[in-house]
């Protein structure tokens, strides 16, 4: 009788700890990730109006308002301080950079575009929609209007 418990005792670890190949190939880091959904796009309630002055080479900065709609559409704003009164406004759609915190303005052509959104505040991007680093790089930053 001891043999043969011993023995369904014995096929029955032999059978849970398996012999075969192991299925799940993934690594315990790539099961247990969990993807980051903390991004602008998802986190932030951004939907508003945002305005700055950010640094001229030619005047005493920029005036700028920009108005992000809930429709995935934008205005701009813009005055040249110091050089004229007149205000230069465009339009169009934006959409949300792949990592889901920038923006890019479409129909913008000869300005600035991109733009990181944070929490009440927009950063404006360089050219390519890269961070604008040194000592001016906090003068580029508009705050969320109430």
């Amino acid at each position: 009788m001891k043999k043969l418990l011993a023995a369904i005792i014995l096929g029955i670890l032999f059978i849970g700890c398996g012999t075969g190949k192991k299925q799940n190939t993934a690594s315990e880091e790539e099961r247990t990730r969990v993807p980051d959904m903390h991004t602008s796009q998802i986190a932030l309630d951004f939907w508003g109006t945002y305005k700055g002055v950010v640094p001229c080479a030619d005047c005493e900065g920029i005036e700028t308002i920009i108005e992000l709609k809930a429709d995935e559409t934008f205005e701009v704003q813009t005055v040249y301080l110091g050089k004229s009164d007149e205000v230069f406004t465009f339009s169009g759609h934006y959409h949300w950079n792949d990592d889901g915190r920038s923006i890019h303005l479409h129909g913008i052509e000869n300005g600035p575009s991109y733009y990181f959104v944070g929490e009440n505040h927009l950063i404006q991007l360089d050219m390519e929609g890269n961070r604008i680093t040194g000592d001016m790089a906090e003068k580029y930053v508009l705050k969320k209007m109430e």
